[in-house]
């Protein structure tokens, strides 16, 4: 049974507190995979001397790695949160 009302966005429904904290766990772990991320970004000169397979720079493929696993996150996260498609005004007629 839903205890939260949604945010005042289309799409979006009342949330169970267990999906709430399953969320809120959820962005920890993200939170942390960032961070870990950055750390390897300090590590790696922007024009690093070392060229990866590919001919492309260090930073690039973290900048990649980065991108991929926030939108795997937000899929996640998404699964759990469930937003409907919302209606349109030219809906009604």
């Amino acid at each position: 049974m839903p205890d939260h009302k949604p945010l005042p966005v289309h799409g979006y429904t009342e949330q169970s507190q267990e999906r709430i904290d399953l969320v809120n766990e959820g962005k920890e772990l993200e939170e942390r995979v960032l961070r870990y991320i950055e750390k390897v970004g300090r590590h790696i000169e922007p024009r690093d001397t070392f060229i990866a397979v590919g001919g492309t720079e260090p930073q690039r493929w973290l900048a990649i790695g980065r991108t991929n696993i926030q939108q795997g996150w937000m899929s996640v996260f998404r699964s759990i949160f469930n937003p409907q498609r919302t209606t349109l005004p030219e809906d009604a007629q």
